[in-house]
């Protein structure tokens, strides 16, 4: 049995298996070797500034002649603005009080500051982070490099379909609930992901085997990538038996050699099971699928709430960059999806893809040969 759908016609790759763009993660080593391999690598640039993604897209461009995406988010729930007119404290009011308890915190776990040298200070690349200023930069260098694919990762690309369309870029958003579906539908994109509450990071509040098969009965003709802890070739199998062309794949992605997070970040992976995620704000403000950890578990215990993006990555911030410095995999273990307690070890993302791709031809197979 051969794995081949109209995504793969549509994004001109030979399997249908799409990296996720996870933030930071989701790099050009990473990006180019899921494309090499056969796929469609994406970069997870919803971070980047301007320069840093265009570096990014020239570096993918240099280890990789074949078609590969850029993830970005575009929700206008993370801007400030939105915030200016609320009744009683606002985030930023709020924001000194859990700068403080995010203090508190790192002095009972024994991490110290992370010191920047004033006299090595690089000014920040671009405007501020999530910010519509930010957003505009960054999609005007994804129109400017003519980037093959563009993934919004989170909101609708509807209002620079014009440019992307002009520049041949095939376009897909990434949805958690049939309503988001059918809005990012309407702009006339060429795939939707589909990702539900079982994948890493920011998903959706809809089980993924619930969510897929009502996203591809609510958007008819387009095609559906399926996501949310799918980690081997029998999710890959399943995703297609619910009415997926394709899956989205993160977290096995995560456990290998290219992923541009850390080692002991990786080894938090291996080292997790089905039950060592939780949804959880306090890193980013948005609910995420979280390895469970003492930063993770503080807020909970005392019953403090995160801000809402961007602030909560202002309180979180420095916590998580002490916490790599000293190697801290109990503080900041990292996102994944609850499909982790399948992987066993880091490998190489070439392995990883191959075994996808063979595992999911093997259980279709095996479907088949029940029907006969």
């Amino acid at each position: 049995m051969n794995l081949n759908s109209r995504v793969c016609e549509i994004l001109e790759i030979e399997k249908p298996i799409v990296l996720a763009g996870m933030g930071g993660a989701s790099c050009p080593a990473l990006a180019a070797a899921v494309s090499n391999a056969g796929g469609l690598g994406v970069l997870g640039a919803a971070g980047c500034g301007p320069e840093q993604l265009r570096r990014w897209i020239r570096e993918t461009r240099e280890l990789t002649d074949k078609p590969f995406g850029v993830d970005t988010l575009l929700p206008a729930s993370v801007r400030r603005a939105n915030y200016d007119e609320m009744e009683g404290p606002t985030p930023a009011d709020l924001l000194p009080e859990r700068k403080d308890f995010a203090a508190e915190f790192m002095a009972k776990e024994g991490l110290d500051p992370v010191k920047v040298d004033p006299e090595e200070r690089v000014e920040r690349d671009g405007p501020p982070l999530f910010t519509a200023e930010f957003f505009e930069a960054q999609m005007e260098v994804i129109i400017q490099e003519r980037v093959p694919v563009y993934a919004s990762g989170l909101g609708n690309p509807g209002p620079w379909m014009t440019e992307l369309r002009a520049n041949g870029t095939k376009v897909m958003a990434v949805v958690g609930a049939v309503r988001h579906a059918i809005q990012v539908k309407s702009s006339g994109l060429d795939i939707i992901v589909a990702q539900g509450h079982d994948g890493g990071g920011h998903n959706s509040p809809v089980g993924t085997m619930a969510l897929i098969p009502q996203v591809v009965d609510a958007v008819g003709d387009t095609p559906v990538l399926g996501a949310g802890g799918i980690t081997d070739g029998r999710g890959v199998a399943a995703a297609l038996m619910l009415g997926a062309e394709g899956v989205w794949v993160g977290s096995a992605f995560l456990a290998s050699e290219e992923a541009n997070i850390f080692d002991f970040q990786k080894q938090a992976i291996v080292d997790s099971t089905e039950e060592g995620t939780s949804v959880s704000r306090t890193v980013t403000g948005k609910p995420a699928r979280i390895i469970r950890s003492k930063w993770t578990e503080h807020w909970v215990r005392e019953d403090v709430d995160p801000l809402p993006m961007p602030y909560q990555g202002m309180v979180s911030g420095p916590v998580m960059a002490a916490a790599n410095r000293d190697g801290r995999g109990d503080i900041n273990p990292g996102f994944a999806g609850q499909g982790i307690g399948m992987i066993k070890a880091v490998r190489p993302a070439k392995e990883i893809f191959d075994e996808l791709v063979y595992g999911a031809e093997q259980a279709l197979s095996r479907t088949t040969n029940l029907l006969r």
